[in-house]
C-alpha cells in the first residue's frame, strides 16, 4: 500500500521532503500525526538550519567559519561558534578514545594520495613525501580544542569536518523537525541518518546496510534503529590499484598510509548522528580486532563486516559488538 493510502486511512499524514547540502543530497520522512505541520515551512526550517551548519563547517565554502580558520596561518586562539566548538570538542574526545585513529587534521595526507575534491590518482606516494606531509597533521600534534576556540600548533595544519559534520548536520535538522512537534521521523543526509520514534507500520524505522561491495546496490543486512543515529564506514567505493596492490582512501593518520586490513564496512549506533559518523570513519581504520575492543569497553553498538574468502555469506562476515546485538534482540 502506497505511502500516502496508508497515512489517510490512519489519519495521519507523511510529510516527505528531500533537497541537496553539504555536496549530497538529504531526505526526511516525518509522520504529522497532527495533519497541522506546513510541509513549505517545515523544508524551509530544515534548509535554513542547513545552510548554517554550511557557514560554520564547509570547506567548499571559503567564507564559513572552518575554511577561514585553515586559511590562518596564525598560532592564536581562533574564536568559532558554540557549534563548531561543539563539534571539535567531539572530534578531539573520538580521536583520544579511538587510539588517535579519528582525526579531522588529516587534508594533506587525503591530498597527497589524491583521494581529494576532483583528485585522481593511481601512484602511491613516496616515503619521503608521506614524512613531509605528516609534519602538518595529527590533532594530537598540531590543534587545540579549547572552550570556544581553536588554535593551530603548526601553522599550515587544516581541519576537514567530512567525517563528522554530517552527522551533525542530520542532529540540527533533528532538531528542527521537533520544533514542529513531529516525533516520528527519519533523516539522511549522504548516508548518515537519525530516526525517533516508529514508522508508519508503527515499527522501528528499517534500515538496510550496504553489501561493501563497488558496484553492488545489495543489502547485506537490515537493522531496526529508533531513537538513534546511525552511520557507515566502507572502504569499498574509492580506492586505486597499483601493483596488485589496493590502496583505500581510508588513511591511518598514525601511519600515513591506506588501511591494510580485512574490516570492509562498519556501521555504528550513537545516541546522535554526529558521534555515529565520527565512530564509524574511526572503527574502520582501527579494524574489527582493535575496533571491538574499544566498542566493548565503551559500550558502543558497533557492526563490522570483514572480507573472508571462506564465508558462505558472499564473501563477508558480520561481527556485532555487545550493544549492537543487544539493539537488535
Amino acid at each position: 500500500m502506497p505511502l500516502a493510502l496508508a497515512a489517510c486511512k490512519k489519519g495521519w499524514s507523511i510529510l516527505e521532503l528531500t533537497g541537496f547540502t553539504m555536496g549530497t543530497s538529504y531526505s526526511v520522512a516525518a509522520i504529522d500525526h497532527s495533519k497541522s505541520v506546513n510541509k513549505t515551512e517545515l523544508q524551509a526550517a530544515i534548509n535554513a538550519s542547513l545552510a548554517q551548519v554550511n557557514t560554520q563547517m564547509s570547506n567548499w565554502d571559503a567564507g564559513s567559519e572552518i575554511s577561514r580558520f585553515n586559511a590562518s596561518t596564525s598560532t592564536q586562539p581562533f574564536a568559532v561558534s558554540s557549534e563548531l566548538a561543539s563539534v571539535m570538542q567531539a572530534a578531539q574526545d573520538v580521536h583520544v578514545a579511538s587510539d588517535g585513529r579519528f582525526d579531522v587534521t588529516l587534508g594533506g595526507l587525503i591530498d597527497l594520495w589524491g583521494f581529494g575534491a576532483g583528485q585522481t590518482k593511481t601512484a602511491a606516494p613516496t616515503d619521503a613525501q608521506i614524512a613531509s606531509v605528516m609534519g602538518t597533521t595529527g590533532h594530537s600534534n598540531t590543534l587545540r580544542v579549547a572552550g570556544g576556540s581553536l588554535q593551530k600548533l603548526q601553522p599550515d595544519t587544516e581541519v576537514y569536518l567530512s567525517a563528522i559534520g554530517k552527522g551533525f548536520g542530520v542532529d540540527q535538522v533533528s532538531r528542527t523537525i521537533e520544533s514542529f512537534g513531529i516525533k516520528d521521523y527519519m533523516i539522511e543526509i549522504g548516508g548518515d541518518l537519525y530516526t525517533a520514534g516508529l514508522n508508519p507500520d508503527g515499527m522501528p524505522w528499517q534500515i538496510g546496510i550496504e553489501t561493501p561491495v563497488a558496484h553492488d546496490r545489495g543489502v547485506q543486512q537490515v537493522v531496526s534503529v529508533s531513537n538513534h543515529g546511525m552511520a557507515t564506514s566502507g572502504d569499498y567505493r574509492n580506492y586505486f590499484e597499483q601493483d596488485g596492490v589496493r590502496y583505500s582512501h581510508i588513511l591511518d593518520g598514525t601511519t600515513g598510509r591506506p588501511v591494510t586490513h580485512k574490516t570492509a564496512s562498519v556501521t555504528v549506533l550513537t545516541e546522535n548522528a554526529m558521534l555515529a559518523d565520527a565512530w564509524a570513519t574511526a572503527m574502520l581504520v582501527l579494524g574489527t580486532e582493535r575496533g571491538l575492543e574499544i566498542a566493548y569497553e565503551r559500550d558502543l553498538a558497533v557492526l563490522f563486516i570483514d572480507r573472508d574468502a571462506d564465508s558462505a555469506q558472499n564473501g563477508f562476515v558480520t561481527t556485532p559488538s555487545a550493544a549492537f546485538a543487544a539493539l537488535q534482540a
